[in-house]
């Protein structure tokens, strides 16, 4: 049990905060720190940690074995795809496929520049993919039958397009827009009729 003084200067005794589980407290450690990382690199230190987290700096070394281990589950849980999976399951299947599209590569977008930010705060990381075109080729399904490739065939397309057109080292000058990206990919490269050239 700790104090703590009130308005009128006196001492009041104030019941600690419950523990929380192990498991929680472990995911609040690594949501705390990967704003952290992202900022500092791998130069943060724990005691930065620990006040982001609300916690003792030694509790940090409870749950894991070293700073190291810290950034790795960090690292992990930045590169878990769950998230990004479940916002393609929620696009809105009634929507026409272009509409579909580009809320897809918004996603992408994002998803790729955390990814790209990431790395850049760690250094090396291992080169899993930052989507399951498994999720991403579940925006193409509802048009199957009008498409030249299947969905997942398609999904792999967007999303090659959409690192080729924004990747900070990949990109034209000026990155495509999601819409450039999705028309360049159901309508290629070649303007219609009136279109002006850029």
């Amino acid at each position: 049990m700790t104090t703590t003084r009130t308005a009128a200067g006196t001492l009041e005794p104030r019941s600690r905060a419950a523990a929380l589980p192990p498991e929680q407290r472990r995911a609040r450690i690594v949501e705390a720190t990967l704003p952290l990382l992202l900022a500092h690199g791998t130069a943060l230190s724990t005691r930065q940690i620990a006040e982001a987290a609300g916690i003792a700096e030694g509790t940090i070394f409870r749950v894991f074995p070293d700073k190291e281990s810290l950034i790795a589950a960090v690292v992990d849980a930045a590169l878990d795809t769950t998230n990004v999976d479940a916002q393609f399951a929620a696009i809105d299947e009634a929507l026409p496929l272009e509409a579909r599209l580009v809320a897809a590569v918004d996603l992408l977008r994002r998803r790729m520049a955390d990814v790209f930010q990431l790395r850049l705060a760690v250094g090396s990381i291992d080169q899993r993919p930052s989507t399951d075109l498994g999720a991403l080729a579940t925006v193409f399904e509802p048009d199957r039958a009008s498409l030249r490739r299947d969905p997942v065939s398609a999904a792999h397309l967007l999303r090659g397009l959409t690192l080729a057109g924004t990747h900070p080292s990949l990109a034209p000058e000026e990155p495509l827009t999601s819409e450039e990206i999705v028309s360049l990919l159901l309508d290629g490269l070649r303007r219609t009729d009136g279109e002006d050239a850029r």
